[in-house]
């Protein structure tokens, strides 16, 4: 058998190859349903059989190429006891063998089993914790650090709440950042994030620590979660936000309070009444959505599969060092450098890091905690 391939781990060749043979058999039968007359007069089912075809093309696709380069390696290896073959037939098997490699490694990458939220956007709250003054201050800058983050992709970001304390410092600021993909980017960013630096009102120079608590939801759909209307106190007061001035006389920013679970969402960032509703509802969807899936994750005894460490408030995952220029990541002992860039929105290389090691980690776990080849 040659090298990458499955038989290189017992384990994994049981476990991958039989959970690829019944996914093929699936993807057979599927093929078989939409030929059927019979779901040609059904639209509803057609789709549905449609959509979970789709969803498997691309790994059985795979799995048939490498069936056939499995195949096209032992008739090299049978034609290397011909004398006028072997050379042909030995620089054939060394490209099935790479060929197996990387097939291999793409079946890995395609059996891991894919977070559902991945593709939606986000809602991202940040608030100050332990350090006063320089933790809004902080809090600001992260939320400048997102914002710029969503321009460098061509993401919308609209702000949702946003209160400030003084001069770049804020208590609590809410936004939604509006892409594909953009919680599959920035789930890990929940957490505590740790400060260090000097002050602007530091005087002697003396480095403070400071922590700012991130979470980051991913947008739910009405679909995704029932809402009653009796549920919900909503009240209405006067903006106090930067467009403000322009709506005093009307009372258009929007309190909601979901009474059963005491989650409480503000908006007063757009002009209009409905638009601010419409803001604090999709914030009130998305912490019910995150406390669903906190639920069912406690009930099965375990944290979303794959994911990097908890994304609870409490946990520490990550220091900015200012006066070493560094940005280090304690889930995976990472670390980048240049601050500036950094807090200007240059954090993809973190982010494909943390991407990373989810994914390696979700594999493991997929293939029964055999380190992967």
């Amino acid at each position: 058998m040659p090298a990458g391939s499955f038989a290189q781990s017992p384990g994994i060749l049981s476990s991958m190859l039989e959970r690829l043979q019944e996914i093929e058999a699936r993807y057979e039968q599927l093929e078989a349903q939409l030929q059927d007359p019979a779901t040609a007069s059904q639209p509803g089912e057609l789709q549905r059989i449609g959509k979970a075809r789709a969803e498997i093309e691309d790994l059985v696709a795979t799995y048939r190429q490498y069936k056939a380069a499995q195949q096209a390696l032992a008739e090299a290896v049978e034609l290397q006891a011909d004398p006028e073959m072997k050379e042909m037939a030995e620089a054939e098997a060394a490209a099935q063998h790479a060929k197996l490699d990387e097939l291999d490694a793409a079946l890995k990458r395609m059996l891991v089993p894919k977070d559902p939220n991945d593709d939606k956007s986000v809602i991202i709250e940040i608030r100050p914790a332990a350090g006063g003054d320089e933790a809004g201050i902080f809090a600001g800058e992260l939320y400048r650090m997102y914002a710029r983050y969503a321009e460098r992709r061509r993401w919308k970001y609209e702000v949702v709440e946003h209160d400030e304390t003084g001069i770049g410092s804020v208590s609590r600021v809410v936004f939604t950042i509006d892409g594909r993909g953009a919680y599959s980017q920035l789930k890990h960013e929940s957490g505590v994030h740790r400060v260090q630096r000097v002050p602007a009102t530091e005087s002697s120079g003396r480095i403070h620590t400071s922590t700012v608590t991130v979470a980051v939801l991913p947008e739910a759909e009405e679909v995704d979660i029932e809402i009653r209307p009796d549920d919900l106190e909503v009240s209405t007061f006067r903006s106090s936000s930067a467009g403000g001035q322009h709506m005093q006389k009307n009372e258009t920013a929007i309190r909601i309070i979901h009474k059963p679970s005491g989650i409480v969402a503000t908006c007063q960032d757009e002009r209009s009444q409905q638009q601010n509703r419409l803001k604090a509802m999709a914030v009130i969807r998305a912490k019910l959505y995150q406390a669903e899936q906190e639920r069912l994750a406690k009930e099965r005894g375990e944290l979303r599969k794959g994911q990097i460490g908890s994304g609870d408030r409490s946990e520490k995952i990550r220091t900015y060092n200012f006066p070493q220029s560094r940005i280090t990541d304690h889930r995976i002992n990472t670390s980048v450098h240049n601050t500036v860039t950094f807090m200007d929105g240059d954090i993809q290389e973190l982010l494909d890091a943390l991407v990373a090691a989810e994914h390696h980690k979700r594999m493991m776990e997929e293939l029964g905690g055999t380190e992967a080849a």
